[in-house]
Formats: structure tokens, sequence, C-alpha cells
């Protein structure tokens, strides 16, 4: 059994087990080394399709265990067109060179196409935007997207333009900024105080069981557990309840780990979920019911999650400068905020 064909033609990658790295899956262990570049389920399929060899054989398993001093090559076929069709969708530009393109995302948007939401993505908007100069990496046609904002959360992305620059920047996020100058605030309005006013959460997150569309706290021996920490900053408090305590909080949170979901799941770990969270702050709805008008009515109206991404600094992966961009804190969010700081 051979892989693909045209060998000429595929950008070839070969990478190490390491010994500490022996007994995991296949698939969890490429998705481990090319995370954010490929995704687990791409790299699944790209199994599947006889991408992957070692010693010479194709690797069409996986849930194949990897062992110390194998090697594994992965070919990646070249981008495809892209599906996703071009759609005039306005976009608010913080900044754009011929290698990327910052924006201030707005709740609501979906950045990329999947089941439900075909069209009407950033993605649409960015093809329309930007035409044929968007990067294709892994075999599939992602229109520079390095990393995600949930659906309803806003704030600052950036995306890539050229493959180098799409490269650059998914090592720089895949690195979360330890060994680099990648930057990442977060602004909650979570309900409640706060245990410290300065704090670490660190924790595994996988799969929910109860719902498998969701994340949630997890033993690190789960198979899909992976270490994420958020490292966090109370900025103002809203309030007072009957026991004295704060009826609400700004927090600024800052990423080392970029987890599906990871703010609002940690948030939700510490009693504490963002206002209007509808999957982990379901339990503290009532908790609208029990406050004064108009706050009560404010934060019944708000169908989201009060999450915005108001700072990115990261290195120009051309210019090799120290870039830096703020969003300010959008009209919905703000309003929120303006009725809790009246109590």
């Amino acid at each position: 059994m051979s892989g693909p064909d045209n060998e000429a033609d595929h950008e070839l990658k070969a990478l190490l087990v390491a010994p500490e790295e022996a007994g995991q899956r296949l698939d969890q262990w490429l998705a481990a080394k090319l995370a954010p570049e490929l995704s687990r389920s791409r790299l699944q399929t790209l199994i599947k399709q006889g991408a992957v060899l070692t010693a010479g054989e194709v690797a069409t398993e996986p849930k194949r265990k990897v062992g110390a001093g194998e090697v594994y090559e992965l070919k990646l076929p070249e981008p495809e067109a892209p599906e996703p069709m071009p759609e005039n969708i306005p976009l608010h530009i913080l900044h754009e060179d011929e290698a990327l393109i910052v924006i201030d995302k707005p709740a609501g948007l979906v950045v990329h196409p999947g089941p439900g939401n075909w069209t009407g993505t950033l993605v649409n908007a960015l093809i329309h935007h930007c035409g044929d100069t968007l990067s294709g990496i892994g075999g599939v046609r992602r229109p520079g997207i390095v990393h995600r904002l949930d659906r309803e959360t806003s704030g600052v992305m950036v995306v890539a333009k050229t493959d180098t620059a799409h490269r650059a920047l998914a090592e720089a996020f895949a690195d979360h900024g330890r060994q680099g100058d990648l930057e990442r605030a977060y602004v909650a309005l979570v309900w409640g105080k706060l245990p410290r006013k300065v704090g670490t959460i660190k924790t595994y997150l996988g799969r929910s069981s109860s719902d498998r569309t969701l994340r949630a706290v997890v033993s690190q021996h789960q198979p899909d557990a992976r270490e994420a920490i958020t490292h966090y900053r109370v900025l103002e408090t809203f309030g007072l309840d009957s026991s004295g305590e704060a009826l609400a909080s700004l927090v600024e949170c800052r990423l080392e780990t970029g987890r599906t979901h990871q703010i609002r799941v940690h948030m939700a770990h510490l009693g504490h979920p963002l206002i209007g969270d509808p999957a982990y702050g379901r339990a503290f709805r009532t908790k609208a019911n029990r406050l004064e008008e108009p706050v009560a009515n404010a934060v019944n109206a708000f169908s989201r999650q009060a999450l915005h991404a108001r700072l990115l600094a990261f290195r120009h992966p051309l210019s090799e400068e120290v870039m830096r961009f703020e969003a300010p804190i959008p009209p919905d969010m703000a309003e929120l905020m303006r009725q809790f700081a009246s109590l």
C-alpha cells in the first residue's frame, strides 16, 4: 500500500516521537505537534487518506499508538479551492498590509463556515475583501484563520494573507506567548465577586460528559484532556447583594493556553460564570430576577456571553515589529456595565 501520489506536489513534515510521548494515539499526538495549523479532525481525515507514513508503511488508523523513536511523515496536499463564497459583509478593520489584516469582530459573527452557518461568516467577508490573496494551509483553504473567537464573543482578531504570515502567526499562537511577543487580553463581566483580585486558574479541559458540544474541567487522565491556564485580574466590582458581596465583577483574563471556551469554562468553574452565557451560566439565569429594575431587564435582554477580546499584540511576521491593537468594549456590553454600575 502506498501513500498519496505526486509526492513532489506535497509538503512533507517529519516528526519524531519523544520517549515521554510514547503510547499516545497517533491523531492526538499529531494534533498536539501541529496545533493550531491542523485540527485533530483534519488530521484524522489525512491519516485515513494515507497521508501519514512511518518506516515506509502507511499508517491509516488514527487510534494507533505511537512508539518512542518512531518517525512519522505527513504529506500535506496542496490547498483546495475555497468552498465558501465571497459575501459583501462590512468589516471593522484596525490594520491591513500585504501580510495580514486585523479586525474588530462584532458579536454574532461566526468565524468559519460550518453546519448551520455556511454563509454570512467572517471567512465569507474576508474572501470578498481580500480576494485571492488569502493563505491556504493543510490541504484545506481556510482563509488566514490562525485563531478564533466564539460567535458571540467580540474583539480583536488577526488574519493572515500569505502562507508565510500564516505559519509565523500559527507558531506564535501555538506557543501562546510563552517564548515570544504574543499577548492576548479579554474582559469579561461575571456574576459575583471572585475569591481573589488576582489569580491563576490551572485545570484540564475536555468534552463534557453531559453535552458533547461543550467543554468541562476534567481529570488529566481523560483521553481528550488538555491543560488550560488562565490568569485573571479583577478590574471593577458592581453593586452589593443582601450579604454585602458584589453582584458582578469586570475581570481581565489573559490566556496562557487557548482551549475551546476556556475563559467561559474557567469562570464557571470558579462559581462566577459570565453574565449572559447560555451554555455555562444557565444555573444563574434566575439571579437576574432578583435584581432591581432596569438592571434586571438589561440582563435578561443581553443575549450573549459578556466577553470581549480587548487586546492583541504580536510580532509582525515580515517587519518583526511588535504590533499592538485594542478594541473598545462594544456598546451592548458597555451598557450592561453601566446598568450594574448604577446599583
